[in-house]
């Protein structure tokens, strides 16, 4: 009796022993617990806004002729831009900057022997804000024309931004959010288990880069000026419950 009783606990065990390891087998690839997962939504867009600066002085030994030079650079100014379509208000001048320009001496042998004063530079320099990104970019380019009226103007490189940038940021969040969620989606389903509720969601750094630039995303966020062609990019990082 004894014999039997061991060989009945014995095919139990075996029974259950493979009860088990069938369970095993078949839940090998289900997630338990959660699912970290991280999306991106990105973009390309064109700026609507050109900011452009530059700059023009003038040199006299006297303050007042160099002034009186300075303005009528100025009025130069004035009139090319206002040729080429530029309105008067959209012009914004800084106030006029004084520098007393020297020259060092030396001595016959060599040795430093003082300065001389040469004379008085006044310095101004122009800003044009403007939604016309075509007319300005080329204005920017042509700048130099001046130079035939006798004016040298310094020239900077325009500023591009987007004015519509908090709808833009809201479309990324979106893109990026919806993306990491097919993304858990799939994890989940490959692995056996099922998504359930949404855990926690982080928003990365929102970054602008130039379209093509080969630019590095930089951990505080990038904000291309340089370019008016743009790229924009976020990531949502989403945890999810998994049954």
């Amino acid at each position: 009796m004894k014999h039997y009783t061991s060989a009945i606990i014995f095919g139990i065990a075996i029974v259950a022993s493979s009860i088990f390891l069938g369970k095993a087998y078949t839940d090998r690839n289900k997630v338990d617990g959660e699912i970290e997962v991280t999306g991106l939504g990105k973009t390309d867009f064109s700026s609507d806004l050109i900011v452009w600066e530059g700059s023009f002085s003038s040199v006299n030994i006297d303050l007042q002729q160099a002034y009186i030079s300075l303005e009528q650079k100025k009025s130069t100014i004035n009139n090319y831009l206002t040729k080429k379509g530029i309105k008067p208000e959209e012009l914004v001048y800084s106030a006029v900057s004084t520098h007393q320009k020297t020259k060092q001496l030396y001595s016959y042998t060599g040795d430093y022997a003082g300065e001389e004063f040469v004379g008085y530079e006044l310095t101004q320099s122009i800003e044009i804000e403007s939604k016309d990104v075509d007319k300005i970019e080329k204005v920017s380019r042509e700048i130099t024309e001046l130079l035939n009226q006798g004016v040298q103007f310094y020239s900077q490189a325009p500023r591009y931004y987007y004015t519509k940038l908090a709808d833009l940021k809201i479309e990324m969040i979106s893109k990026a959010t919806e993306d990491a969620r097919l993304r858990a989606e799939n994890i989940a389903k490959f692995s056996g288990g099922e998504l359930s509720d949404l855990e926690s969601a982080k928003m990365g750094i929102f970054q602008i880069t130039g379209q093509n630039s080969g630019e590095d995303y930089s951990w505080g966020g990038t904000f291309n000026t340089a370019n008016r062609e743009k790229t924009a990019s976020i990531t949502m990082k989403l945890v999810y419950k998994v049954d």
